[in-house]
C-alpha cells in the first residue's frame, strides 16, 4: 500500500505504529500468571486445611466413641485464699527484754556471803542440801546444754548468759554447763569471767545451785549450773 505524504513533504514520525501497546501487553500477561500462581497457592492451602480439620473431626469422633457415654463432672466452686502473712517481728519487745537481762545482773553485786567454799565454790539456795551440791559436782545430773564465753568481753558474756539460761528455761533444762576460762590467757593471767559468772549465777532466781565441775570436765574453768524445774503448760 503507498503511503499518503502531504504535499511538498517528507514522511513524518506521526505514520509509523505505536510501540508502547506491545510493552503494555508483556506487563499485563506477567501480572496475569502472578495472579494465577497465587490463586493456585492459596487453593492449595485451603485444601490442607479443610484436611486437617476433617481429620481432626474423625479423630474426636473416634475418641468419644472409644470412651462411650460420659457424665461431666461438676464443677466445685473453688475460694481462692491468700496465704498468712508472717507474723511482725517484735524488735523493741526483744530489745527491751535483752536490756532487762542485761540491767538485772550486776556487777556490783558481792556473792561471797552466798557461796560454799571447801574444796571448790560452790553455790545452793536456802532450802537446797548439800547433797545436791555434791550430786552435782561428781557429774550425776546430765548436762543438756553448754555455753563456751571463751573470747568475750564482759558485756557481751553477760548478755550471753542470761540469754542462755533464759532459753534453757524456755525448753524445760535442768543441768547445764557454763565454760569461763581459767584466766591463763588474760592479762595477769587473773581469770575475770570466773568471778563474774558466779555473781551472775547467784543473782539469777532460776539457779538454784551450781559447782565447779570436776579435773576431767574443766575444772575451776567451768561450772555445772542446775536449774529449778519450770511447769509445763497443758
Amino acid at each position: 500500500m503507498a503511503r499518503h505524504r502531504k504535499p511538498g513533504g517528507k514522511p513524518g514520525k506521526a505514520d509509523a505504529p505505536p510501540a508502547v501497546a506491545v510493552h503494555d501487553l508483556s506487563l499485563l500477561g506477567a501480572l496475569r500468571d502472578q495472579l494465577s500462581q497465587r490463586a493456585a497457592a492459596e487453593a492449595r492451602a485451603e485444601a490442607r486445611r479443610r484436611e486437617a480439620a476433617a481429620q481432626a473431626a474423625a479423630d474426636a469422633d473416634l475418641f468419644r466413641r472409644s470412651i462411650g457415654t460420659v457424665t461431666p463432672l461438676r464443677a466445685e466452686e473453688h475460694v481462692v485464699t491468700s496465704p498468712p502473712r508472717p507474723l511482725p517481728v517484735p524488735l523493741h519487745t526483744r530489745r527491751d527484754e535483752a536490756q532487762v537481762m542485761r540491767d538485772a545482773l550486776s556487777d556490783a553485786y558481792d556473792p561471797d556471803m552466798m557461796l560454799d567454799s571447801d574444796d571448790s565454790i560452790s553455790f545452793r539456795r536456802n532450802g537446797i542440801g548439800f547433797d545436791v551440791v555434791r550430786r552435782l559436782r561428781r557429774g550425776e545430773w546430765v548436762v543438756q546444754a553448754q555455753l563456751d564465753l571463751h573470747g568475750l568481753r564482759r558485756e557481751e558474756a553477760r548478755e550471753a548468759l542470761s540469754s542462755f539460761i533464759h532459753e534453757a528455761g524456755k525448753q524445760h533444762l535442768r543441768c547445764l554447763r557454763v565454760i569461763h576460762g581459767k584466766g591463763l590467757g588474760s592479762a595477769n593471767r587473773e581469770p575475770v569471767l570466773k568471778g563474774k559468772v558466779r555473781s551472775w549465777l547467784t543473782q539469777k532466781n532460776e539457779v538454784l545451785a551450781f559447782a565447779e565441775t570436776r579435773d576431767r570436765d574443766g575444772g575451776a574453768g567451768a561450772v555445772l549450773v542446775l536449774l529449778q524445774p519450770t511447769r509445763t503448760r497443758c
